[in-house]
């Protein structure tokens, strides 16, 4: 095995939900990276019953992920059985602490990338503790808290965010000058670090319909929005926009783009699912770790079932992958 073999850690996300079918699956997927798993050991050798899979194995050391049917397993102690389908607060905070542990592997540098499967937002909320999300969640851990830039990829398409997940009566007075700049240099440096693109091409959406049209729909555009692209542009940044958001995802600006930035979650969301979903990965810049994320939930619904598509999955391992040797190559 190559010194410089990646090594992955995958969290399985919502113990009642679909994370651990989607472990599964990857048990029979060959990757060229060693692959550990943090999760409950009898929570996905149960899961494997369910399926009715009596070949899977556990495994006790992390090797050359080789698609065999067997999954390195780092154990995080549940206190109670985790049932398919069925929310357990106590088994969720228990999966939330093994998220803990993944962060603090991967900033000790244990681990190359992070790739997290989903988590239900609701049950680890409280009436005084709402948990806002996963990226929000990991950034806090990494100490970037507030420089996270959610980002979405496949392999035609990239797109940011400048706000994630807020209400949209909040929005406007989120999108400050400072706040717009900060998140167009996270994305500018990571496209150039992370992905190797030289001068990326960054392709910016107005907030209000018609990017505004001239102050008719709305003021961000002319006191924001461009005066801070025109500043960073002054820089040497590769910048366009704002443009209308309804008419950005078009084939015209795709092949001009390396990346779009969206200024909220649905309006960069919406289309990109559009476009390819299940093959999207959700990955979170500005963070001094790789990690990236499916771009679907827990999917209660599915577990179990014979309808479960790994794509995304297997696209977010892929990308740390990729985005894993950039660094080690880096370090040369």
């Amino acid at each position: 095995m190559k010194k410089n073999t990646p090594k992955i850690l995958i969290t399985a996300g919502e113990p009642a939900g679909i994370g651990l079918d989607l472990c599964l699956k990857l048990a029979y997927k060959k990757f060229p990276a060693k692959i550990s798993i943090v999760g409950n050991h009898t929570a996905i050798l149960d899961r494997a019953k369910l399926h009715k899979n009596n070949k899977f194995k556990i495994i006790t050391k992390p090797i050359l992920h080789n698609g065999k049917g067997e999954l390195h397993v780092i154990n995080i102690p549940y206190p109670c059985k985790a049932l398919p389908r069925k929310l357990n607060k106590l088994n969720s905070l228990a999966q939330l602490n093994g998220i803990d542990f993944a962060i603090n592997e991967c900033m000790k540098k244990n681990y190359d990338a992070l790739v997290t499967l989903p988590v239900n937002k609701k049950i680890l909320s409280s009436v005084n503790k709402k948990f806002t999300g996963h990226t929000e969640y990991i950034s806090k851990l990494c100490g970037t808290k507030n420089n996270e830039v959610m980002m979405l990829v496949n392999n035609k398409l990239r797109v940011a965010l400048v706000t994630t997940h807020i209400a949209l009566i909040d929005i406007p007075k989120l999108i400050t000058k400072k706040k717009l700049e900060q998140t167009i240099r996270i994305l500018n440096d990571d496209l150039k670090n992370k992905f190797k693109i030289k001068k990326p091409r960054i392709t910016i959406t107005g907030l209000n319909p018609h990017a505004g049209e001239d102050g008719e729909f709305g003021i961000e555009e002319k006191r924001i929005i461009i005066p801070v692209i025109k500043k960073l542009i002054s820089e040497g940044l590769n910048l366009t926009g704002p443009i209308p958001a309804d008419t950005a995802f078009t084939k015209k600006f795709i092949e001009i783009t390396d990346s779009f930035l969206a200024m909220y979650h649905d309006q960069g969301l919406s289309p990109f699912k559009a476009l390819s979903f299940n093959n999207g990965v959700n990955i979170t810049l500005g963070l001094p770790i790789i990690r990236t994320s499916v771009d679907h939930g827990t999917a209660l619904d599915l577990v179990g079932s014979k309808n479960i598509n790994p794509s995304s999955f297997f696209e977010s391992i892929d990308l740390a992958i990729n985005l894993a040797k950039n660094k080690k190559n880096d370090l040369c």
